[in-house]
């Protein structure tokens, strides 16, 4: 059974039967904003949010950023599915928008933070857009085999107004990779900006 995590709850990559996970998908999915028309009925405003994965070393300097710039690191281990622009136009179908997925057996070994951050590309508020979250599953992007842990990363009222927030880090302990759900907005307008966020108070 799938994990819920809490925001700032920290867990390890473990599974069930005892094995370890060793390569994740981390989908993220999130809806389109609704307006009340003219006449009363609703209209649906595509919102195009982007999701980014940053490789930090020991020193906590950014050696890698995967975004829909840059889909793959240089070595393969992490890739990206490709920028979503609209959200789910049409109602929550289930799916995720955007796709990271981590071979963390094939990351350099100076790795040691792999941060998981999302901007709102045309700077839409996270207030108002419906439902965001992040699931974490074995599989592939277009296969989920399996379920790990789920985030609920929107229904929070301290999102209003920002549009960039840090979805959570995982970190290499002991040799071992865990996960922290961090789930917090950030005052930031762009990607570089949330980068520098991260290295300073994520790390």
């Amino acid at each position: 059974m799938a994990i819920n995590l809490q925001k700032g709850q920290r867990i390890n990559l473990t599974k069930e039967n005892g094995t370890t996970l060793t390569q994740a998908c981390v989908g993220i999915n999130w809806g389109a904003i609704e307006k009340k028309g003219f006449f009363g009925g609703i209209t649906k405003e595509a919102v195009d949010l982007d999701g980014s994965c940053i490789l930090y070393d020991s020193n906590k300097n950014a050696t890698e950023v995967i975004y829909f710039g840059n889909l793959r690191s240089k070595n393969g281990s992490v890739r990206h599915s490709g920028d979503d622009l609209t959200g789910d136009v049409n109602g929550d179908d289930g799916l995720d928008n955007e796709v990271i997925t981590v071979d963390f057996n094939n990351l350099d070994s100076n790795v040691e933070h792999v941060a998981l951050v999302l901007n709102s590309y045309k700077g839409q508020d996270f207030g108002t857009i419906p439902f965001a979250s992040i699931r974490i599953y074995e599989g592939t992007p277009t296969n989920v085999r399996e379920v790990f842990a789920k985030y609920d990363i929107a229904n929070d009222a301290s999102f209003r107004g920002h549009v960039a927030m840090v979805m959570g880090v995982f970190y290499k302990r002991n040799g071992e990779w865990k996960f922290n759900a961090i789930g917090d907005p950030t005052a930031d307008r762009k990607l570089q900006e949330t980068i520098e966020t991260v290295k300073q108070k994520y790390l």
